[in-house]
């Protein structure tokens, strides 16, 4: 395939889940969101010097391969592997940064208070993790391992899975009569053992089913 056509079909897809555009990296910090988010989820391909609309401007100057690097080096936490490449365009460079997921997750990275948070990636955009999610990456590392019970809460789970799209913790609790530390316990538990995947639906984070489509 020819090198040009190759960025010319990324492109093409717009942006997605596992691709961004960027204009510009004017600041490291928020580059960073997005480098975490990526190795927080299933990894990722950033453009840099390609606009939203995916017309192609270039990159500004040199100083950004350096700014990618402090993004991914210094303002993510723990520091996030990447590869830059870089394309010409019809004399317009820009650059392909590769994330691949991570096996060490969360990665934090300030948000644009300077607060350290996690982030995942959902769609085309980065949304601050919910704490059930960061505690499955724990459940699932083995630090406190998965012992999950197939009690009565868990089975009217599943149940109101199999005939609706999605639940959300306070649906969970309602429908289970139980507190918000053991409902997030349960769809942590889940989560862990791959049971469960989550989405975001109406700007909020929702658990469905693993075969009917995570997020």
């Amino acid at each position: 395939m020819n090198k040009n056509r190759y960025i010319t079909e990324l492109i093409a897809q717009g942006e997605h889940r596992q691709l961004d555009f960027k204009f510009e990296v004017s600041d490291s910090k928020k580059i960073a969101r997005t480098l975490a988010a990526f190795a927080n989820t299933d990894g990722g391909t950033l453009l840099i010097g390609v606009k939203d609309n995916g017309h192609i401007a270039g990159i500004q100057s040199e100083e950004e391969a350096y700014m990618i690097q402090a993004a991914a080096e210094l303002y993510c936490r723990p520091g996030v592997a990447f590869k830059v490449k870089e394309w010409n365009m019809e004399g317009k460079i820009i650059l392909e940064v590769k994330v691949t997921k991570s096996a060490v997750k969360p990665h934090q990275s300030p948000d644009k208070d300077g607060n350290y948070k996690t982030y995942i990636r959902i769609k085309d955009e980065n949304i601050e993790a919910p704490e059930i999610l960061e505690m499955a990456w724990l459940k699932t590392s083995g630090l406190n391992g998965t012992h999950l019970k197939i009690s009565r809460p868990v089975e009217k789970l599943l149940r109101y899975l199999d005939v609706n799209p999605y639940i959300t913790v306070s649906q969970f609790r309602k429908i289970a009569r139980i507190n918000y530390f053991a409902a997030k316990n349960i769809l942590s538990d889940l989560l862990a053992i791959n049971v469960i995947g989550y989405q975001l639906t109406d700007r909020k984070i929702v658990y469905t089913l693993q075969n009917k489509g995570t997020g």
